[in-house]
């Protein structure tokens, strides 16, 4: 059981974010300058690898040997370090003005790093056994995905075009509400409470489901309004579905964290 488990969460985690660094290749490289050419380079090589990675995760199945899916790991873990490393290059050059006219905002990179670490931060869980979430990692992943959902809020407000006044207010409303999200996440983190306090922890789960499914719903309009050429902005249509994503794959691993804490519930 615990083996199957194992193979089922190494590889929904790998198709997930394997597509995830694929896309922020493809992010970072249409930021570049024309003649940042060897970072564009650089871009294209991780894309080509985290395609890679994503065709192979489909070639595996459920029934697939957990040794191997180990090694897969490993060798994945390998790589999104290195993203990561080229993604912290990328945002220190940002910083000491290397790269001046480049489109790509010092936060959202720190934001795809992050993103990155976290990443390789399962891979590593998950080869050494920790298959379930213990209440202090249901807060941190929750810090985590808040933080993130504020970022994206953030990233559409100041990626509409300036005429698009309400639907840029929503943007910064959805922001500074996930803000304060997160600083109660953040709260919460310091009070650390334990196993007997699950009522608190699925308070605080519920409260978030109901935030993030609020934004992921203004995700898919703002999607699908700029598929349909109704949107003034200069938001790339992969990358708004690409934050939609995201958001859904939020409210998964609250219904995660929440079906883990119903288990560990007496009687």
């Amino acid at each position: 059981m615990l083996t199957t488990v194992f193979v089922g969460r190494s590889l929904d985690e790998i198709r997930f974010w394997s597509r995830i660094m694929k896309e922020h290749s493809l992010f970072l490289k249409l930021g570049f300058r024309c003649e940042d050419t060897q970072l564009i380079g650089e871009a294209n090589q991780f894309y080509a690898v985290f395609e890679e990675i994503e065709r192979r995760s489909h070639t595996f199945t459920a029934e697939a040997d957990p040794e191997q899916i180990r090694r897969f790991n490993v060798e994945v873990h390998n790589a999104a370090s290195h993203i990561w490393a080229f993604k912290r290059k990328v945002l220190g050059l940002i910083l000491s003005c290397q790269l001046p006219g480049a489109n790509n905002f010092p936060l959202l990179v720190d934001h795809v790093s992050r993103e990155a670490f976290y990443f390789r931060n399962r891979l590593e869980q998950l080869n050494s056994g920790q298959l379930e979430a213990l209440p202090d990692a249901i807060i941190d992943e929750n810090v985590f995905f808040l933080r993130i959902m504020a970022d994206h809020a953030k990233f559409i407000g100041h990626l509409l075009d300036p005429s698009e006044r309400q639907l840029g207010e929503q943007a910064r409303n959805f922001s500074h509400d996930f803000d304060q999200l997160l600083f109660q996440a953040k709260d919460l983190e310091s009070m650390r409470p334990q196993s007997q306090t699950v009522p608190l922890l699925d308070q605080f789960l519920d409260q978030n489901r109901i935030s993030v499914k609020s934004l992921r719903d203004f995700k898919k309009t703002a999607r699908d309004l700029i598929e349909a050429c109704r949107i003034k902005s200069i938001i790339h249509p992969l990358l708004a579905d690409h934050v939609f994503r995201e958001a859904e794959r939020f409210l998964f691993i609250i219904d995660m964290l929440d079906a883990s804490l119903t288990s560990k519930q007496p009687g």
